[in-house]
């Protein structure tokens, strides 16, 4: 086997790292390559992590690459040692982590040639120069854009079109009819899927037996060995080229962008003289121009390195669409492309273009939720973080990954700055700051001249029950009167109510039944536009029953309130008020949130009802009023971060109030006035509140002063699942580290029984990092071995408990 080159191949498959191949190609395979292999009685697409010379595998049972994507640059070694090290640390194989990484496309080898397929590309004829222009409506800004994107002799790309228009292509062909618009050159139709774009050589060849990682054996703070072999961006064709920095204008200075604050210059200061990795823990009041501090900081590196890139994640998909406005209208002067967003809720399509820009290079700031941090960017040259302490960037299904602490890995790893922006950060990276590990800067008051915090006030319920102020469904007198004040006023308000539905369960007044899910252990939530009780939890529906099941009383009442009973309160206690309700609901269709959004920003709307969905990150002028209805559920919760998360909410919500320069007001309802923590809150005093926390942290040995793995089982029965747990437990004696592990009871999950499954968990935790690491490398092939449930997995620094 010694003229046989050896590829090791990652898989998406959980029982082994790497598979090995033979590779009869002509051409040599490259590190990071993609190719289709055989796999069973299957083929699949793997991903080539390393190249020898030998195999230990008999050569009777060694299987060829049948196929090998050459149309596209390979992965990066810096991107692979990334896979390796969130595989080894969240305890997966590395196929697992590198194959979802990567767009659908791509996973298919019959997908490859329509994919790489040569792009039909479209410029105006002399003609449509000179008729479009006045042809085109005034209104019609969208077209514009395209009809100048179509002039110069280059054209443009469907691509391209598609971002300057959504109907691009149908726009062009009616211009074709009428002769002013024409194809160029020879372009194949993408249909046929044939021609692929051949992208000339690599400058580097790889040895044979050169390996593209290895992955330490702590998987810790430390980084992975420098000194690997990193593959250059090369071009694949037109269609996904890079930009040349001799092509790529800089930024240009537009008189809209907005002075900068004292506080916004020292932090951009800080950030520009940052030498290499930095951490930097932008802590910033809500308004005081957190994004203008990204934008500025952006436009410095573009213009230092035009041919830099830079990511920004963001932890909700909603807020995806403003920050690309925003950074497109900063931006103008760049080419369409060179901003891409990359999150679940685009169309394959459209998911898979950018991440190839991306990959090649010619994007240039990518904006993304927490899959983003996966993304291939060659030329990664700074990480923003907005809101770092959103829940939401840790993934709760198949890689329980933070994308938090894998950005930041990330930026250590390469060496670059990143920047993680917040009002109310983590408490793990507050005591990263405190400890020095991350410079923080602090942006104290609101951007806008005039602009100051809210007034928060606290409506003490039982103190206004004594007095006989009357409420309406839940909702202070105090609050209606100043809703109705607002709408006189012509300003706007917020109504928070973290449930959606119309109320979470309904009942019988007779014999106390409740409305339960059949499937989970878990009530349904009542309905009332579409008349259902659903359940939040696996989706099961059911009519709402005329009577009640256990008793047949007609007087079947709901209990709490969500979104919608607010809705419907509202219209009757705030007469003539323009309501609009905005929750995963009412947003389930594509862009359905955005245009709410946009009617809210518009002016259309006097009173926002809605979830956590509206509590963050928008920018609303209009607002000068919000209120906060059943915040009280969190505060005694068996959570120890849920005073952590209830606070960041509502200081998040609150600082949608008074951003324009007009006062702005919140109002809480509360039964515990008294509580530290809404006395923090009433004095914007997030420091204070965190030392508090933290100290409460510390004295617990909770993180971030101990360090946490979870182990969930699902079985038929709770019995089967605590016995497998409980097995789980007895293999932890004598494994490396575990005297420094501790190990709590296995215990069912708050929700039992979810889809007819049942639940339960084993908590582990230890003050080093690097022994849980150890314990749970050398545990975890051994938990391959238990039989008895339907599935488990390892979750290493759990968020919800």
């Amino acid at each position: 086997m010694s003229d046989t080159l050896i590829v090791r191949v990652a898989l998406d498959h959980p029982l082994a790292s790497l598979y090995d191949y033979r590779w009869v190609d002509e051409t040599a395979p490259k590190l990071g390559q993609l190719v289709g292999v055989p796999f069973g009685r299957r083929s699949t697409v793997g991903l080539i992590f390393e190249i020898a010379g030998r195999s230990d595998v008999a050569d009777a049972r060694l299987r060829d690459v049948e196929l090998a994507c050459s149309a596209t640059p390979p992965l990066s070694a810096a991107w692979c040692e990334l896979i390796a090290f969130a595989a080894s640390y969240y305890q997966r194989a590395l196929g697992e982590v590198a194959m979802p990484a990567l767009p659908a496309p791509l996973r298919e080898p019959s997908r490859w040639a329509r994919l790489f397929a040569r792009e039909q590309r479209y410029r105006l004829t002399a003609a449509g120069r000179t008729a479009l222009p006045d042809s085109l409506p005034a209104r019609a800004a969208a077209l514009r854009r395209l009809a100048e994107g179509l002039g110069p002799a280059e054209g443009l790309g469907a691509q391209e079109a598609r971002a300057l228009h959504p109907k691009a292509i149908a726009a062009i062909e009616s211009w074709r009819e009428a002769g002013w618009a024409e194809t160029l050159g020879n372009g194949e139709d993408e249909s046929s899927g044939t021609d692929f774009v051949r992208p000339p050589p690599l400058t580097a060849e790889v040895a044979p037996n050169e390996s593209a990682f290895t992955v330490s054996s702590s998987a810790s703070d430390e980084l992975l060995p420098d000194g690997l072999v990193s593959s250059d961006v090369i071009e694949a064709g037109r269609t996904f080229a890079s930009i040349s920095a001799a092509t790529t204008p800089p930024p240009q200075t537009s008189p809209a962008i907005p002075p900068a604050t004292s506080d916004q210059v020292a932090a951009l200061v800080e950030i520009d003289a940052a030498a290499g990795f930095q951490p930097f823990l932008l802590y910033g009041v809500t308004g005081s121009g957190k994004t203008e501090v990204y934008l500025r900081a952006l436009a410095r590196l573009l213009e230092r390195r035009p041919d830099a890139q830079a990511l920004v994640l963001v932890p909700e998909i909603n807020l995806t669409p403003q920050f690309e406005r925003t950074f497109r209208a900063r931006f103008a002067d760049m080419p369409a492309d060179a901003i891409v967003s990359l999150h679940s809720g685009l169309a394959e399509g459209e998911r898979t273009r950018n991440w190839l820009a991306a990959h090649t290079g010619r994007a240039r700031i990518l904006l993304g939720t927490r899959l983003a941090v996966l993304a291939s960017l060659p030329k990664l040259a700074l990480i923003v973080v907005d809101e770092e302490h959103d829940p939401a960037y840790k993934q709760q299904e198949g890689l329980r990954y933070s994308a938090r602490d894998l950005a930041i890995w990330r930026a250590k790893q390469l060496d670059i700055p990143i920047v993680l922006g917040s009002a109310t950060p983590s408490l793990e990276s507050w005591q990263q700051a405190e400890q020095g590990r991350y410079r923080r800067l602090t942006l104290a008051t609101r951007a806008v001249a005039d602009a100051v915090l809210p007034a928060i006030r606290l409506i003490d319920q039982d103190a206004e029950k004594r007095r006989g102020v009357a409420s309406v469904e839940g909702m202070s007198g105090t609050l209606i009167a100043a809703l109705r004040a607002r709408l006189e006023r012509g300003e706007q308000s917020l109504v928070f109510v973290n449930r959606r539905g119309y109320a979470p369960v309904l009942s019988c007044d007779a014999c106390g039944w409740l409305a339960g899910c059949p499937r989970c252990s878990a009530y349904t939530v009542l309905h009332k536009i579409d008349r259902t009780l659903r359940c939040h939890h696996c989706g099961w529906e059911s009519r709402i029953p005329r009577a009640c099941p256990e008793c047949g009383n007609l007087d079947l009442a709901p209990l709490g309130r969500g979104t919608q009973r607010v809705e419907e309160a509202l219209a009757g206690a705030v007469p003539g008020a323009r309501v609009l309700r905005i929750d995963a609901d009412s947003t389930r269709r594509k862009g359905s949130a955005e245009a709410l959004f946009d009617n809210v920003h518009a002016g259309d709307i006097d009173i926002l009802i809605g979830t956590q969905m509206i509590a963050k990150g928008h920018d609303f002028q209009r607002v000068t009023l919000v209120g906060v209805l059943n915040a009280d559920a969190a505060l005694f919760s068996h959570d120890f971060r849920a005073g952590e998360r209830l606070f960041a909410q509502l200081m998040q919500v609150s600082g949608r109030a008074g951003r324009a320069g007009l006062p702005g007001e919140v109002m809480i309802q509360t039964r515990y006035a008294g509580h530290p923590l809404y006395e923090a809150l009433t004095r914007h005093d997030y420091p204070g509140f965190a030392r508090a926390a933290l100290t409460e942290r510390r004295e617990a040995r909770l993180p971030p002063f101990a360090f946490q793995a979870l182990l969930r089982a699902d079985g038929r029965t709770l019995e089967a699942a605590l016995t497998f747990l409980d097995q789980a437990a007895a293999l932890l004696e004598g494994l490396p580290g575990a005297d420094q592990v501790t190990r709590y009871d296995a215990v069912p999950l708050t929700i039992v029984k979810v889809m007819n499954v049942h639940r339960a968990q084993l908590l582990l935790e230890s003050g080093s990092r690097a022994a849980l690491q150890a314990t749970l490398r050398a545990w975890h092939p051994l938990l391959r071995e238990l039989k008895g449930v339907l599935r488990w997995s390892v979750e290493v620094d759990p968020l919800d408990i």
